[in-house]
């Protein structure tokens, strides 16, 4: 597991199924590292476009947040066949008012779950692209619960296991 002082953020996109799914997928990194739950509908922060203006204690708690973390745990549903606005508008927030706009991303692991009506295919491959470009290595399993089913423990213990397995391997070679 992840040494204790790796921190892992652990990002909902919602306040109902994904919010549950992040507090669950917490459980599992209990007492192997320092967990801390974002839900991103805590934060007020507009549409992003050029010029507009947002509270800048919001975004610099969301990108210190986001910039302390060495790994990410992204829980999100598909939304229209792809990435849920509020988790894409947050993204864009960050990068383009960090000091490089790659530096809350670049270098750390992420792991991507859903919980959605449907299998998410897109919103997987389309989120993995995204957190790709922005640098992160983006684990290769994901956690999927698809409607009413229930989260299969023994798969995500040994997912949970990958990602913390290749945090500590990442922070060996930095």
């Amino acid at each position: 597991m992840a040494a204790n002082n790796e921190k892992i953020l652990i990002v909902s996109a919602t306040s109902r199924n994904n919010l549950v799914l992040a507090k669950r997928l917490s459980e599992f990194l209990d007492g192997h590292t320092d967990v801390e739950i974002v839900n991103l509908e805590d934060y007020e922060l507009p549409l992003f476009k050029p010029g507009i203006e947002c509270d800048p204690e919001t975004i610099a708690e969301l990108i210190e947040r986001f910039q302390g973390a060495s790994g990410f745990i992204f829980c999100a549903p598909e939304y229209n066949g792809g990435v849920p606005p509020i988790l894409s508008n947050a993204l864009t927030w960050i990068t383009n008012f960090t000091e490089n706009w790659r530096d809350a991303f670049s270098g750390k692991v992420a792991l991507i779950a859903t919980h959605s009506a449907g299998q998410a295919f897109r919103f997987l491959s389309t989120f993995r692209n995204q957190l790709e470009y922005l640098g992160t290595i983006v684990m290769p399993r994901t956690i999927t619960i698809v409607g009413n089913q229930s989260l299969d423990d023994d798969s995500v213990k040994r997912v949970i296991s990958g990602f913390t397995r290749i945090l500590n391997n990442k922070k060996e070679l930095d």
